[in-house]
């Protein structure tokens, strides 16, 4: 049984405890977060403590490790709070709101051999698995470039005002729904290394946060991505990914979620075309909500964070690396829109 704690208790956090709780090795220790009201509704039917400062969580005896849902500008002190202590740390996305901030963290988790792992569920969406699976399998052959986009209607969508400040957050549509996006190119790609892009803030005008960033990655491979993360899709909430080969396309998308899959035998031939659905979780979201779909994400990122602490590496889990790799993107297509120039991503250590 590994013991587990949860610092922050919001929607997010509510939902990181209840997947702890129910998994049958798993115990959820105790939650923190300074309103002491919502640790103890995160707790109310686990028997967990609740506590109103995170310090006071590290302090239980047999803690391994621990899910850090706080406000993105807690993350850094919380997670090498953690791993200094001896824990292992799931930090929820963006892993924090600096580039500097996330090299610290992941410093101190190579100083300390406990693992930083980063909450960036989307990977398990069956829609973006399936994408995954088929470049895999080399269903659309040789892979050629990606194309991804994520974006919702703007600022109504967030439930404080410091997930839109770029002071608090560390920066607009890309540090927020746009994160996720730059986390698949990287999950799909295998690295980014160059960065070319814009970025603008003419809709909503709120100080450091864009309202819309466009951008092209570059792999080692010489693979591309064509990017996209806005808060002005005025038709509302959707993402999706889609990777082109020499011999097809597939698209993966989200919300409604589906994927199209389209091959051929060769460049140019004749094309066969594949829609795959998901009527189970379109009725179980009208019923339960999206928390329902996400709520089957955290349980996949558990199983997959159990597997790593049992020492086996072949998992689907997002690593500190990635996390670092998502925010030094952000970062790159400021730096691109101020510079005009691409930027280079360099090593992590």
């Amino acid at each position: 049984m590994i013991r587990i704690g949860v610092v922050g208790a919001g929607v997010i956090g509510q939902l990181r405890a209840q997947t702890i709780h129910q998994h049958p090795q798993t115990e959820l220790v105790g939650v923190a977060d300074p309103d002491i009201d919502r640790a103890r509704s995160a707790v109310a039917t686990s028997g967990g403590q609740a506590f109103s400062e995170w310090e006071q969580l590290l302090k239980c005896d047999g803690l391994e490790a621990i899910v850090v849902s706080s406000p993105v500008q807690f993350h850094e002190e919380a997670v090498i709070g953690a791993l200094q202590a001896g824990l292992h740390v799931l930090c929820e996305k963006p892993l924090a709101n600096s580039v500097e901030a996330c090299r610290r963290m992941l410093a101190a988790a190579r100083e300390s051999g406990q693992i930083l792992a980063v909450g960036f569920n989307h990977r398990y969406y069956p829609a973006v698995s399936y994408v995954r699976s088929v470049i895999a399998e080399g269903r659309i052959g040789t892979l050629d470039h990606l194309r991804v986009f994520g974006g919702h209607d703007g600022l109504a969508n967030f439930r404080a005002d410091w997930q839109y400040q770029g002071a608090l957050s560390g920066g607009g549509a890309m540090m927020d729904v746009g994160i996720h996006m730059t986390d698949l190119a990287y999950h799909l790609l295998g690295d980014i290394t160059e960065v070319y892009g814009i970025s603008s803030g003419r809709v909503w005008n709120v100080p450091g946060s864009e309202d819309n960033a466009m951008a092209l990655f570059k792999s080692s491979s010489g693979v591309s991505a064509i990017y996209q993360a806005t808060w002005t899709e005025w038709k509302g909430y959707r993402f999706w990914i889609e990777a082109y080969g020499d011999r097809g396309m597939v698209r993966g998308y989200y919300a409604p979620m589906f994927n199209l899959l389209v091959t051929s035998d060769r460049p140019g031939g004749r094309r066969k075309r594949m829609m795959k659905f998901y009527p189970e979780i379109i009725l179980r979201e009208k019923l339960k909500s999206w928390t329902s779909t996400a709520l089957q994400s955290f349980q996949e990122e558990l199983k997959d964070l159990l597997r790593l602490i049992a020492g086996n590496q072949d998992v689907v889990l997002a690593d500190g690396i990635a996390g670092l790799r998502a925010v030094e993107v952000a970062h790159a297509v400021y730096q691109s829109t101020q510079e005009g120039q691409p930027i280079q991503i360099r090593d992590p250590f």
